[in-house]
């Protein structure tokens, strides 16, 4: 198995309900090491640049809303497979149909606030990554 990165953002829904501990001691117990983190309240600008590709979909209004109204923590996580990984570790988008145990199924709220976005894949994790952080910030 490949040795990969992947980015982890726990989203306002969470940080606003003091889960953030909770959520990182899960990443940590699935065997991801978390190589770079920050705290951080995304700009609009910000918020909108990353989920560009969602720009022309009727919710990306509401989603940059959303992520720019209380602080994020963004994360970059490094493990096997870490993006599979961290997919199975997050859950299922909605927390009703998440696994037991997995981060949307203990702490996310409904679909929409789901408390955690993840990479999907290998070529997105890098985009993302380098959007939020810079390669010196990557221990």
């Amino acid at each position: 198995m490949a040795i990969e990165r992947t980015l982890s953002i726990i989203k306002p829904d969470a940080t606003e309900n003091d889960n953030v501990g909770g959520i990182l001691q899960l990443i940590e117990k699935s065997g991801l090491r978390i190589v770079a983190m920050r705290r951080m309240h995304l700009t609009k600008a910000q918020a909108g640049g990353f989920y560009e590709v969602h720009k022309e979909r009727p919710f990306f209004g509401e989603l940059v809303d959303f992520m720019t109204r209380s602080p994020v923590v963004v994360s970059v996580l490094e493990g096997e497979d870490a993006v599979a990984k961290y997919r199975e570790v997050m859950g299922a988008t909605d927390p009703k149909k998440a696994a037991d145990g997995t981060i949307r199924k203990l702490f996310a709220k409904d679909i929409g606030e789901n408390s955690v976005h993840g990479s999907d894949s290998l070529e997105n994790a890098k985009r993302e990554i380098a959007f939020f952080f810079a390669e010196a910030d990557l221990l």
